[in-house]
């Protein structure tokens, strides 16, 4: 049975109807957001504090290249998240009003099923600690640290509607471009 949270207040406020949007079109596979990641979420919080840290420090998105395309591939908090219905343990939940998916590492047994059930193959294992970690939408941050990392803005967090606009008005301007460049020949 999924599990359903209430939201912190500062929570709900920092992240109600945003999420992490992909612009396949800007990703030159630099790989800044899967380091950032691991920073944030390591102790020191500073690339050369985490290379010494034991366990060492994980990424919780991950940058694949599949036929000439980049793709950055991350936790995108499903609807009917499939990892909340396979935790035993209740260490996954889903927040009932900002549908984040979170993970608990104190409830997690390292069991598995949640890596096994994710339909994008994004939740990760601390073998050594026997913990799933996947993103959080870095709940201390204004930004995510792999948004704020991406030196082409291939990762995009903004309300739905918003990021629906920007691709809309860029497709509006493709589309007149083409006209008006076959009205002048």
């Amino acid at each position: 049975m999924p599990v359903l949270s209430k939201a912190r207040p500062e929570q709900s406020r920092r992240v109600e109807g945003k999420e992490i949007f992909v612009r396949l079109d800007r990703c030159v596979s630099c790989h800044s957001c899967e380091l950032a990641c691991a920073v944030e979420h390591s102790q020191g919080k500073s690339l050369f504090a985490a290379l010494g840290e034991r366990p060492v420090p994980r990424k919780r998105l991950y940058v694949e290249y599949v036929e000439a395309q980049k793709v950055p591939l991350l936790c995108r908090h499903c609807e009917d998240a499939p990892c909340v219905r396979a935790c035993r343990t209740g260490a996954m939940t889903q927040d009932a009003m900002t549908r984040v998916v979170s993970h608990d590492p104190e409830k997690c047994i390292g069991c598995w099923m949640c890596t096994m059930v994710c339909p994008y193959g994004v939740i990760g294992r601390r073998v050594e600690e026997r913990i799933a970690v996947k993103c959080d939408l870095c709940p201390d941050r204004d930004v995510p640290a792999c948004v704020e990392a991406c030196p082409t803005k291939a990762l995009v967090y903004a309300e739905e509607e918003s990021f629906a606009g920007v691709k809309r008005v860029e497709a509006a301007r493709l589309i007149a471009e083409g006209y008006l460049s076959g009205q002048a020949a």
